[in-house]
């Protein structure tokens, strides 16, 4: 039987259940502008109810506020995170595209490839007007030499934006660690207030998934929560939670307290990937020991499922189109070389050798070859080995058809495995396939040009004679980096073998493109005829040369002539552009109306708190009133009556 004053009870509980409701409707208004805030309510339940032992069993016994909880759906979080890798990924990929179109942009404001190759073609008919001429010739060469240093422009532009790429690839990896970081102590903060399984960290919770906002727009993210049961009880929860951040298709990145850190190690000369890519680009590792540094297994930065800026930038970075080095082993073999040692002596040193076929038509064209020229690292049969030089060779078989074959010299002494026959008819790769066209693809594009150009503007050159009639020289030559000499392109391809280290057109890059010196000091080696013993007018070499420029079946560059080298980058270049603004555009828009799902649940409308603070002000005055009235019962009850 309840006491006489259950009733006051009753209303009590009433007032505590109103008054909390009024807390945490303040709550909602104050943080209404407050970012990744979610709306909290309070739940409320029916009191258990008092057994009487009446006619009507049990009485009421007021209410209870069981618990402060987040307003929040899980499953537009997950379409937040989804698409908002997608939008990182194209947002890096149309920023740095738009820099990369700047560059090749030729109008009135920018003297670009076009302007520039006009130029030198409109100097190149006044020679063949005057081809006697040293003004015409010195002009020509001038117009020629502004575009050699076109191309070395471009080259450092194009070296700038992967620098920049790859310095924003490490500060997204230290923001992915600083993430991970605060995930982790925030975890431990939700748990040790959540560990009775009564109360809600609800604001830590909220920061957590604001944190994962952030983390999901630089990598794909997946996020697992399950509850923790007693070791000794598995049926009892604890009240704690597992919190599990997984990046890049499944990788533990947070398992709850705990953080995988990762760290950005500089490439050496000898791992470099392409021929044109700066020195010091990272690749990224999984960090063993925090306190030491030790590494641990790479992470993969090539992996499908990536996603989100560190994606988009990658990409930039090491896009080739998908034409990386592949191919199959055909053969091991040994080779000895003769070295210096560190006091300067020469010895004899024997490396292995492996040959591999290749088949891809990119390869088969050292025009277009992208191998380093400062060794690097090559994929056999999923292992890993260094190479220091390499040789190119065509071949012919028994049934009369091509073979091309690149053989690599590996050093064993600084492998952690042997090359042994069991790596035949294996596959071999350097580098990654990177379908996209990134700042690798671009410098190829560059590369394969000035080759092109260049060997067969060389080659007339050769057959023709200059004003004193001796045998054309060479128009065009190579800067070296390590003195001032010139790559003179005096290893030919006549015995069907092209090695890394030969003075070859392989040695020519956009970066290195020039003028021969020799031709500054005096334009009258400009071979202009055809027939040495010719008067100093005659300018037949001349044609020959403004046809080769302007017939594609003289040479063409992928099927156009020599002059539509920018029509041809610049398609390039607009179709990636292009694209990268319309899916940005897009994953954009799919974000903001996802968000706008988010905040109509989680978010906080004045409109309503405006009402729900009316409606939970009118139950506290009515618990109010109940109190009051039970309190002149009681006056009546005890005073007026005698019990």
């Amino acid at each position: 039987m309840p006491s006489q004053f259950f009733g006051l009870n009753i209303a009590y509980s009433g007032l505590t259940a109103s008054n909390a409701a009024l807390n945490t409707t303040s709550n909602n208004i104050a943080n209404v502008e407050t970012k990744g805030y979610s709306r909290q309510n309070a739940q409320q339940a029916a009191a258990n109810a008092l057994r009487v032992f009446t006619t009507y069993g049990c009485a009421g016994a007021g209410v209870d506020v069981i618990a402060i909880e987040r307003v929040r759906n899980h499953f537009y979080d997950v379409k937040y995170w989804d698409n908002n890798a997608n939008t990182g990924e194209y947002n890096m990929k149309q920023y740095y595209m738009k820099q990369v179109e700047d560059y090749f942009n030729d109008d009135s404001t920018i003297e670009g490839f076009k302007t520039i190759f006009d130029n030198m073609m409109t100097a190149f008919g006044e020679v063949a007007k005057q081809s006697g001429s040293d003004t015409t010739k010195a002009q020509f060469i001038g117009y020629a030499s502004n575009l050699t240093q076109y191309f070395n422009s471009m080259s450092a532009n194009m070296s700038q934006v992967q620098k920049d790429v790859n310095q924003e690839i490490k500060l997204k990896v230290d923001e992915i660690n600083s993430l991970a970081a605060e995930i982790a102590t925030l975890n431990k903060q939700i748990n040790v207030i959540e560990i009775d399984g009564k109360a809600k960290a609800n604001e830590l919770r909220d920061q957590r998934e604001t944190l994962i906002d952030q983390l999901s727009a630089i990598v794909s993210v997946k996020v697992i929560e399950t509850p923790v049961y007693d070791t000794y009880n598995p049926e009892r929860l604890t009240g704690a939670n597992r919190y599990l951040v997984q990046i890049a298709g499944g990788q533990t990145l947070v398992d709850t307290n705990e953080y995988n850190a990762l760290d950005c190690v500089a490439r050496k000369s000898e791992e470099k990937v392409n021929q044109s890519d700066i020195d010091g680009l990272y690749d990224v590792y999984w960090v063993a020991n925090k306190l030491t540094g030790e590494l641990a297994d790479e992470f993969n930065l090539y992996n499908a499922s990536l996603g989100g800026e560190l994606s988009g930038l990658v990409q930039m970075r090491d896009g080739n189109n998908g034409e990386n080095f592949q191919g199959i082993v055909k053969e091991i073999g040994n080779t000895t070389v003769e070295v210096e040692t560190e006091n300067g002596t020469k010895e004899q040193k024997t490396y292995k050798t492996v040959t591999v076929a290749v088949t891809a038509d990119y390869l088969k064209d050292i025009n277009k070859c992208t191998l380093s020229d400062s060794g690097g690292k090559i994929n056999l049969g999923n292992q890993i080995f260094y190479y220091n030089d390499w040789e190119f060779k065509c071949t012919t078989d028994a049934q009369g058809k091509e073979v091309y074959t690149y053989t690599f010299t590996i050093d064993e002494s600084i492998n952690n495995a042997k090359v042994t026959e069991s790596r035949r008819n294996k596959e071999a790769t350097i580098g990654q396939n990177v379908n996209y066209q990134g700042i690798p693809y671009y410098m190829q594009q560059m590369n394969e040009w000035v080759r092109t150009f260049a060997e067969k503007f060389n080659d007339i050159l050769a057959e023709g004679f200059d004003l004193y009639g001796n045998n054309g020289n060479n128009l065009f030559a190579g800067n070296k980096e390590t003195d001032p000499s010139q790559y003179l392109f005096e290893d030919g391809f006549d015995d069907g073998t092209i090695a890394m280290k030969d003075d070859s057109y392989y040695r020519l890059t956009a970066k290195n493109f020039s003028i021969l010196n020799a031709m500054f000091d005096d334009p009258d080696l400009l071979a202009t005829k055809v027939d040495g013993a010719a008067g100093v007018d005659e300018y037949g070499n001349v044609e020959k040369l403004i046809k080769m420029i302007n017939d594609k079946s003289e040479v063409s560059f992928r099927g156009a002539s020599t002059s539509e080298f920018l029509t041809c980058i610049l398609s390039d270049i607009a179709l990636n552009a292009n694209n990268a603004n319309n899916f940005y555009g897009n994953f954009n828009n799919v974000g903001k109306a996802i968000d706008n799902q988010r905040l109509s649940i989680s978010g906080v409308d004045t409109d309503e708190e405006a009402v729900n603070l009316v409606k939970y002000q009118n139950a506290y005055t009515l618990a109010s009133k109940m109190i009051q009235t039970l309190t002149e019962v009681y006056d009546r009850l005890i005073l007026e009556t005698g019990v």
